[in-house]
């Protein structure tokens, strides 16, 4: 069945990858980025080209998941064009790279906007027409940083990332009654194929890193990110991380997984989502909520 699909950050990396993939399965799908009409008018064209030549319906829409009105007037668009939005996808983020005590707290309020506070605007706009049509699937894209090893000068973005899957668990509980279903996709560190660590943010106080870079953590920071890349398999391909959503997006109501790893380095997140994953099914079940673990049609 075809489905409606708004999907954050789709400029480029996992989004721009899943966007163009939902399509290619046959959904009505919404990339949306934020200056359609200046840095990122390429991208639009791009997926404006991409839509004609493969005969998909993939379209972009002007969003700043920074930015309340933006988010609110973009959804609203979404919904009055189509009827509804019967899949939202989580994907939007921003990396930082650097020592933890060189960024400033407005620098880690930033980082955990994007990340975090995003994912929130975008549902208050989203999820009230959901919850009246008793359906829908939420997709937050997490990262195995969040449980997984965590090699230093990363700590914005794993302390976001963190918060971000945090609250979709407790979301998913809290969705399950109206219907609408909840998948937590976990990529690895994928070192090429994205955009991630090219585009990562530095700290605001140089002088600080520098004690760091240039003292006792000399060499650290390439250490940190040619071990990464050490770790990955020659034929990683970000691409999966797309096909995953696919997958999920493409699995029948009730049958949709409550998380999935795409990780080919193998960090170690699975292993510790899932014993975290069955803490939390077993702690509902113990106090008489064991409903909550998996979606249900709103009472008429």
């Amino acid at each position: 069945m075809t489905k409606t699909i708004l999907i954050t950050g789709a400029s480029s990396g996992f989004g721009a990858m899943t966007a163009r993939a939902l399509a290619d399965a046959g959904h009505t799908v919404y990339g949306t980025m934020r200056k359609t009409k200046g840095r990122n008018a390429p991208r639009v064209e791009e997926a404006a080209a991409y839509a004609r030549d493969h005969h998909v319906d993939l379209r972009t829409a002007e969003m700043d998941v920074a930015d309340d009105n933006s988010v609110t007037t973009c959804v609203a668009a979404i919904e009055t064009e189509t009827g509804g939005i019967d899949v939202l996808i989580h994907n939007a983020g921003h990396m930082g790279f650097g020592p933890a005590e060189a960024f400033s707290p407005e620098d880690l309020a930033r980082y955990y906007d994007t990340n975090v506070l995003s994912t929130q605007r975008v549902n208050r706009a989203a999820l009230p027409a959901m919850r009246a049509r008793g359906h829908g699937l939420v997709v937050w894209v997490s990262s195995s940083s969040t449980r997984g090893g965590t090699p230093p000068f990363l700590a914005p973005y794993f302390a976001a990332k963190a918060g971000m899957d945090s609250l979709a668990v407790s979301y998913a509980a809290e969705l399950a009654p109206w219907g609408i279903e909840t998948s937590i996709i976990v990529p690895g560190a994928f070192t090429s194929g994205t955009n991630h660590f090219a585009h990562a943010g530095k700290p605001a106080s140089p002088e600080v890193a520098a004690a760091y870079m240039d003292g006792p953590l000399a060499g650290v920071d390439q250490q940190a990110l040619q071990g990464l890349a050490s770790l990955e398999p020659g034929d990683a391909d970000p691409a999966e991380v797309a096909r995953a959503i696919v997958r999920v997006v493409d699995t029948p109501f009730g049958k949709r997984p409550f998380r999935v790893h795409v990780d080919p380095s193998r960090d170690g997140a699975e292993e510790v989502n899932g014993v975290a994953d069955r803490v939390r099914a077993e702690m509902l079940r113990r106090i008489g909520l064991e409903r909550l673990l998996g979606p249900n049609l709103p009472a008429s």
